[in-house]
Order: structure tokens, then sequence, then C-alpha cells
């Protein structure tokens, strides 16, 4: 027979105690424990129970490739691999407003003019307030089925009782609920009992399900973390309010290349794709300026062109300044660092700041090239060459070390009337036919290089700076 048993549960990180403490000694939030009680039955292998037998495999055996349900909008199913697998489970997060439940809905609308049973469950909104916005978007005559529900249990049931469909969107997790957890909707216990319940739905009946997350104010998905490993992928849904792009990231996905990103646009008639994301982030980079360079990404398998921007100036405060917005101020510490103590640059002094142009946030150690070269580029006031990109990761010794995929970041470069590349010293030969390349094997090489002269006209093969 179960037995009752209460617990505190964190609401941030899903860590459990015996008794209530204001401070959750996982995370470090505070006033976030919340009393949840839980029925705890004996397992029934420890109670002498019988279970079933399964049969086991060997690694040998044949294997097929997942079936794909592609949507036909093209960056969406870049993102999820080439498209949705029949069974699978995706948790998509982001933050209030930035068009989740557009996007999801152009998402229905374009798998149900194929033919495919699709069901729309919200349970943030009413009926009237999905079919305005449907109808705003265009696809109020699409044959997609909604409904407003939270109880878990009706859900699945009602599903049942006609042929799954191809994709179930449930819009939020978070409000979800089920009768086999005692606890109020939206704590970590729920949630985590509501997405089991729908990922078992998934499993059995073949259906692909997308379950929406809130986020936190740090950006991150709410509820338990063990409900992103219970799901087959992660997406995030990322923008800026003052912005009309949009980046779908996959930050985990079991069945495709995770930190893919797909890039939307929002417009009045919804969320129009972007083909050319390098066109979009560079298109108001000006030629010529100090403190701007060119960096040659790579999000997922896309190249990605992106313009740097810094500001070095004199600093009146006795502890100067250090802001980055788009990038990891802990790198910018390094690369200071590094520029002071092997290229003899004074950066002590002055205050640093550092933009990723665009709102786009960089991860990437090839970023580190790029970063220096704006920094150098601001403070000795040389702009750096124009149609040049830069792409390099800087060690802790000052050499410039090789990255993954240069030629793919090339041929990016070349395609948008790029003409060369700085690059390490390795890579040379990774060139487009069209690429001019430079190497720089040394952080003093590039500072050497920013300093020099501008020739009248490049050469076609340069020697190595210094």
């Amino acid at each position: 027979m179960a037995k009752s048993r209460t617990t505190f549960v964190c609401q941030s990180c899903g860590a459990v105690a015996p008794r209530w403490q204001g401070r959750c000694d996982s995370c470090g939030a505070w006033n976030s424990m919340i009393e949840e009680t839980s029925g705890v039955a004996t397992p029934p292998a420890l109670a002498g129970g019988k279970g079933r037998v399964f049969a086991l495999s060997d690694l040998g055996g044949a294997s097929e490739p997942a079936p794909r349900i592609t949507t036909g909008i093209s960056e969406f199913d870049r993102v999820t691999g080439g498209g949705f697998v029949p069974g699978s489970v995706l948790l998509l997060g982001g933050e209030p407003g930035i068009g989740k439940s557009t996007l999801l809905i152009q998402v229905c609308g374009a798998l149900a003019a194929q033919g495919l049973g699709v069901v729309y469950i919200s349970g943030e909104e009413a009926l009237d307030q999905v079919r305005l916005r449907a109808e705003r978007l265009g696809l109020a005559q699409a044959p997609v089925a909604f409904a407003a529900e939270t109880k878990v249990e009706d859900i699945v049931v009602t599903l049942r009782q006609s042929r799954p469909p191809a994709l179930l969107v449930i819009d939020s997790i978070q409000t979800m609920w089920t009768d086999a957890v005692e606890s109020v909707p939206g704590t970590v216990t729920q949630v985590r009992g509501a997405a089991q319940a729908l990922i078992r739905y998934a499993k059995t009946t073949g259906a692909a399900v997308i379950l929406v997350g809130h986020v936190t104010k740090d950006g991150q998905i709410a509820g338990p973390r063990v409900v992103e490993h219970m799901v087959d992928a992660v997406i995030s849904f990322e923008g800026e309010g003052g912005r009309d792009f949009r980046i779908l990231r996959a930050l985990k996905n079991r069945f495709g290349a995770a930190h893919e990103i797909g890039v939307f646009e929002m417009t009045g008639r919804g969320l129009a794709e972007v083909v050319n994301p390098s066109a979009l982030f560079l298109s108001g980079h000006a030629e010529a300026t100090p403190g701007t360079a060119v960096f040659a990404g790579l999000e997922g398998t896309r190249p990605l062109l992106t313009e740097i921007q810094a500001l070095v100036a004199p600093s009146p405060l006795g502890m100067p300044r250090r802001a980055v917005v788009g990038w990891d101020q802990n790198r910018l510490a390094m690369i200071i660092a590094v520029l002071e103590a092997r290229a003899g640059l004074r950066l002590g002094q002055h205050d640093v700041y550092l933009n990723v142009a665009g709102g786009l946030r960089i991860a990437e150690p090839a970023a580190d090239l790029a970063a220096a070269a704006a920094l150098v580029s601001s403070l000795t006031g040389q702009s750096l060459p124009p149609h040049c990109v830069f792409f390099g990761e800087i060690g802790l010794s000052g050499a410039i070390r090789p990255v993954a995929h240069a030629a793919t970041r090339l041929k990016e470069a070349a395609k948008l009337g790029f003409t060369q590349a700085i690059v390490p010293p390795a890579q040379e030969s990774s060139a487009a036919d069209a690429m001019l390349l430079k190497s720089c094997a040394e952080a003093a090489d590039l500072v050497a290089f920013i300093a020099a002269p501008r020739p009248q006209q490049a050469r076609r093969r340069e020697p190595t700076a210094g």
C-alpha cells in the first residue's frame, strides 16, 4: 500500500530536501523550496512481485534510419535534424512573447496541409485566442484540431479514441497536471509526472510530441533538469525584443546535430525564414572602421558570418570596465591577458567594450582571433583590411591554433564577397580559389599585421606576418 510522504522540492533545480530551508543547497536559490506530498509504494521486485521477461539484442544487428516527417519549413527541419521522428518528444523553450506559439501554429498548419493529423492542446490560452492568432497567420482554415485542456489523463483518453496524430503540441507543460501526483500544477513534481505520461503516450503510439516550456530569468528552461534528460530534443527559441529576427537553436538532439540553428524574421504575417543569415547579420557592417572585425563562424553545421565590435578607451576609473555582449566575459579577460603578456599591448588602464553585432551569441573558441583583431584595431586606431574575415583560437602561449571546418567558413565568406582571410598557419591550404590568405601564428604577428601600413593592392599570397 502506498504511503504519503512530505518533501520539500526546489522549484528552480528540482532538488529534494526532507525539511524546509530558506536556501537550496544545490542551486543556491532563495525561497524556492515548496512542500509537496507524493505517494511512495514498495517496488514490486522488493515486495516479491513478478516482472516480465524481455528480449536482449546485440550491437551487431542491422538498423534502419529513423523515418522523418518533414514540415516543409526548411529552417525548422534543419534544427530538428531533417524533420520529426515518429514517437519522439521535443521540449521547446523561450521567453514570453518571443513567438513560440506563432511558430508552432505555423508548423501545425504546414503538417496539416500535407494531410497529416495534428492536435494542438493549449493550457494557457482560450480557443478564441488561438483562433485569432491562426486567422492573423492565414491558417484559420487549416485542418488542425484545437482544445483547451490541462488534465493529462483527459488528454490521453481523448486522443486514444481515434487514430494517433502525427504531431501533438502541448502548450505548455507547466500548466499540465495529473492525478498521479498530489501537488499543485506548475510544481516540479507535477511537471515531471505530466511529462512522463505524455512521453509514454508518444512512445506507445508513435506520435511526435512537442512540449512547450517556460524559461527562468537566466534563460534556462524552468522545471527539473530531469525533464530535459527524458525528452529526445531540447530546442531554444531566442531573440531580442528590439529586433525582428529569431533564432531556433537545438541544445540537444538524439536524432540530429546539436547546436544547429534556424533563423526566422518576425513579420506581420508570422515568422518568415531567413535564407541567408550571414547577409542579415552583416547588413549594417561598415567597412574601414577601427574596432570592427568579421568573424567566419560555424553554428552547428551552418557557416555564419558576424561582425565583432570593440571599443578600447582610456579609463578614468581605478578599476577599468570590461563589458561584453554576446560573448563569454571570461574569454575576453583571457584574450586581454594574452595580448598584454605575449604581444606587448597595454590594456590595463583602458575600458574595454566588446559587442557581437545583431544580437547573436557566440560560444565558439574560433572567435578569439576576430575578437583580438577588433581590440587591437580599436586600441591602435588602424582599420582592418576591407573584405577580410578572421577565425582562429588563441592559446595562453599566444599561439594561434587551427579550428574545424576551415574550408566551409572560407567558402561562405567568398560567397558573400570577402576576398581575404586571416587564418592559423596550418589552414592556409583550405582556401577557396578566390580567397587571399594570410597566416597568423602568434598574437604578436596579429598586432604587427594590424599596425603595419596598408599596401595599395593585396598580393595573391603573403608570407607569415611578423
